[in-house]
Parts: structure tokens; sequence; C-alpha cells
């Protein structure tokens, strides 16, 4: 019909649409080129580990319905609620840093909370024992033996308020429940994979694309449940392609074009989920923001053990005078103990639990933990 543009091929059409409006567009569709010759080896094998990932994504991907039911959730409590998910993965974050996990741990630690609190019921008590089991089991899957916390360590740091016990009961049903399958699929495989394959067909600088600041930007989108109802794939080429638009690189923005139509990601997923996205990375960014990773972790002490401790940091105590004699007081250094001993129960002991009656299934009341004494 006259007077109408006619619309372009489709291999002029740019699947980058709303975000995408801008001159950079035109400069993309007059530089596309195709590239000739056979794919390295190197690229053969990364594609192969492509399609495996994307065949297993949906088997690790938590159930879609377990999750809106917790953002449909009020917050009481007998009721898990989206926040105290949140605040929760945002503890892991803060132990993975202090303990020095690797990344891989928080997003595997987040994979297996988000796919029990999609399959299982949780009132909020008993949140804080699954996420500490949660980052225990990701440090098994990824860390050296020799980096892994003890139980009584880890309970002792993060003040998760359970025993020993606890822990090995609650392993016992994420273990069960999710059929012991915790090396997953995750949005950092894919990342992964797509940055080397970025990197393997591009003649740009290696360093254009900087992974840390990626893997940090999809820990915070991991602090957020929305997230994990998207598919792992669609979820990383998101940060991908947000990073790319930001350096303006036609060729980047072309091999990633390639990357979408292998992976058979529609232009409408990746659209949707890219302005979630870049909102949250917004959010993140603002200085109104708590950052996780800037996040310091927090003891609860006794007030007598705080006093104690405030008088030892804050004050230089006086040395009392040595007798002449030589002979030594012994009833001082009792009572020293003994104030030491008072104060060092509430550090070494957890809180007092809540986990009385059932805990999913039955469980017994627990025992409290002695009392230490000061040798003589």
């Amino acid at each position: 019909m006259r007077g109408q543009r006619p619309s372009p091929p489709p291999s002029a059409r740019c699947p980058l649409a709303p975000g995408l409006r801008d001159p950079f567009v035109s400069l993309l569709r007059r530089g596309r080129r195709r590239r000739k010759g056979k794919m390295s080896s190197e690229a053969l094998w990364l594609f192969k580990q492509l399609n495996l990932h994307l065949e297993l994504e949906g088997r690790f991907q938590p159930r879609e319905k377990g999750l809106s039911l917790i953002e449909g959730a009020a917050e009481n409590e007998n009721t898990l609620c989206s926040r105290q998910r949140n605040a929760k993965v945002e503890d892991l974050w803060s132990l993975t840093n202090f303990f020095g996990f690797a990344t891989e741990t928080f997003v595997l630690a987040v994979n297996i909370l988000d796919r029990f609190l999609a399959l299982m019921k949780v009132k909020p008590k008993h949140l804080s024992c699954i996420g500490v089991c949660c980052i225990q089991l990701a440090a098994r899957v990824v860390e050296e033996e020799c980096n892994i916390p003890s139980a009584h360590e880890i309970i002792r740091i993060s003040q998760c308020k359970c025993t020993v016990s606890d822990l090995k009961r609650m392993e016992k049903i994420i273990s069960e429940k999710l059929h012991f399958e915790f090396k997953a699929t995750t949005a950092l495989t894919f990342l992964h994979l797509y940055h080397t394959i970025v990197l393997c067909h591009t003649s740009e600088r290696k360093e254009v694309l900087n992974l840390d600041k990626l893997e940090a930007q999809l820990k915070a989108c991991n602090c957020r449940l929305v997230f994990s109802k998207a598919k792992p794939s669609v979820l990383a080429l998101c940060l991908l392609t947000l990073e790319v638009q930001t350096l303006k690189s036609v060729e980047l923005l072309e091999i990633l074009l390639r990357v979408q139509k292998h992976s058979k990601i529609s232009d409408s997923d990746l659209l949707y989920w890219r302005e979630l996205v870049s909102k949250c990375l917004a959010d993140y960014s603002s200085p109104e923001c708590c950052k996780p990773d800037h996040k310091k972790l927090v003891w609860i002490v006794s007030r007598r053990t705080a006093q104690n401790l405030q008088n030892s940091y804050y004050s230089v105590p006086e040395l009392p005078t040595i007798p002449e004699g030589g002979c030594f007081n012994g009833s001082a250094s009792e009572d020293s103990c003994e104030d030491m001993s008072s104060g060092e129960e509430s550090l070494s002991s957890s809180p007092p639990s809540d986990l009385e009656g059932t805990f999913f299934f039955e469980l017994k009341p627990k025992h409290k933990w002695q009392t230490l004494s000061c040798r003589s």
C-alpha cells in the first residue's frame, strides 16, 4: 500500500528494542556482519556446555507456584513473606563475605534456599536455621574442605538460635526434600558461560567486560525473591546485555544476539526481565540502599558481658600493686575468673531457642549448653 513504510526484513530487526531505541541501534544495523569460517574447538565445547545447562536449568529452578505464595503472603509469625526471605539472603551474603566463600557458594545457597521454601510451608522462626543449613550445603559442594567452618563456628557467628543437632535435623529434611541434588545449574553458570563465549568471539580487549562487576550485580538480584522466578539463562543474559549497552559495543551486542537466538530466549522474556533487572540495579546503586556487602555482622551479648567489653575496650584498667612479700592473693584471681566465666557463657552459648514442639515434624526440646567454668 502506498504511503506506508515497508517493514524491515527479519535480519535487520533488533530484538532488544525498548532500551535501545537510539542512534546506537542504527549503528548496530549498519555494522552487522556475518563471520566466516568454522568455529574453533573451544567455541564448540562452550556451546555444547551451554546446550547441556539449558536442558538442566528447569530441573533446578524453584517452583513458581511456591514462590508466588511467599510473595503474596502477609507478614506474621506463622507465614513467611518475601521481605523475610530477602533479609535472610542478605544475611547469607554477609556470611559469605565473613568466611571468604566464593560467589558460587552464595548463589548456590540461595538456589537451595528458594527451592526448599517453594516446596515447604516454613514458619519465620525456622528461617535462620534453614539459611545456615543452605550455606553449609553449598559450601560442601563448592569450597575446599579445609575452608568450611565447623557447625559450632557457623552457629556462633550467625547466631541462628539453634544447636548442632537442630542443624543436622534440618539438613536431613532439606536433603530429602531436594533429593540430595545440590550441585545445580544457576544464573552464575550461564553468566560465566556467556562471558567466556563473548571473549572467545570478540576482538576487543578482554577487560572490557568485568566479570566481578557482573557477579556483584547478580548477587544484588538474588537478594530479591522476584528474580528466582526468572530462568537462570534469561537473568544472566539480561545482566550482560545491560552492561554491553552501557559500553555501546556493536561487536559485543552482535555476539549476544546470536547467543540469545541459540538459547531460544524470546524477545518478550528478555525485555520483561531486563527492565526489572535495570530497576533493581538502579535501586541498589542508590545511596539510600543498605548494601549487604557493606553490612556488618552483629553479635547479641548479655548486658553484663557488654559492660565488661565496653570497659575493657574504652578504658585502660589500673594494675594492682604487687605485694612486697611476693604473695599473690588467690581470692582476687578467683573473682576475676568468675566474672570471665559468666561473661563467656553468653558469647559461647546460643540464645534460648524457640524451636519447641514441632520443627517441621517432631522435635524434642533441646537441652541448654552447660555453663563454662574457670579452671583453677
